[in-house]
């Protein structure tokens, strides 16, 4: 089995305050207030006398690159996951085919972004984790509905890297007209860098000539975020 990732310290779900575990979280709060990882946590129940269940599915989330990837993952490949076996490999399997079936019949379901707790729901769990930078782009609709989250860029996100038109390819590809650059800190800080507020000045830029919008940049840490337009970082 592969060993899990080194990661700090997490109290089991039965240590933690009644109101930050996810199911009474979502009892209170309603199922979209919650992360991915929440989400995905519930649909585990269970972690390992090492690693609790919250810890286990952004660990699963961030080895696969997210829901998409964990989608496309072989049952057996989930079983070879530390702390997953068959019958938590077969409840992710089925809650995901579920998701599958949903969107098929309703194609006009999609996640909506209106705010940067709503990015950081979709990818706060998994990207707080991931031990490289990597950048990836919400392309949106006229609607503010999630079309893609492509990834554009791993490794060292700095700004004399970044090709913007990588960074725009599928937006305009798609036709979306507005995105918002998300990219995280291994270190687990999210305070943007000097890079960070340069790489948004090009990306707002290059936006403006391109008609798509950069509506914010994000910058994910370990359970933390921060956005740029918020902060008035690199959006003039």
């Amino acid at each position: 089995m592969s060993p899990p990732s080194k990661v700090a310290y997490q109290p089991m779900i039965r240590e933690m305050p009644p109101s930050e575990r996810p199911r009474e979280r979502l009892q209170r709060l309603g199922a979209s207030s919650l992360s991915t990882a929440e989400l995905l946590a519930i649909v585990l129940r269970t972690g390992t006398p090492s690693e609790n269940v919250l810890n286990l599915a952004a660990r699963l989330l961030a080895h696969y690159g997210g829901l998409a990837g964990l989608a496309r993952a072989s049952f057996s490949e989930l079983c070879a996951q530390h702390g997953v076996g068959q019958a938590k490999a077969a409840q992710a399997k089925a809650a995901l085919e579920l998701g599958r079936r949903l969107l098929s019949s309703q194609p006009q379901e999609r996640a909506t972004v209106h705010s940067p707790q709503d990015v950081a729901n979709l990818l706060l769990g998994e990207m707080g984790l991931l031990e490289q930078e990597q950048l990836r782009v919400i392309l949106l609709n006229t609607k503010n509905q999630v079309m893609d989250i492509p990834e554009v860029y791993r490794g060292s996100v700095h700004a004399s890297l970044i090709r913007v038109g990588e960074v725009f390819r599928e937006a305009v590809r798609q036709n979306c007209p507005a995105v918002i650059v998300v990219h995280n800190h291994p270190s687990g800080d999210p305070a943007p860098s000097t890079e960070d507020i340069e790489v948004t000045e090009q990306m707002v830029a290059a936006g403006k000539m391109l008609d798509i919008e950069v509506l914010d940049h994000i910058v994910i840490g370990q359970q933390r975020y921060v956005s740029l337009k918020e902060r008035g970082l690199g959006f003039g």
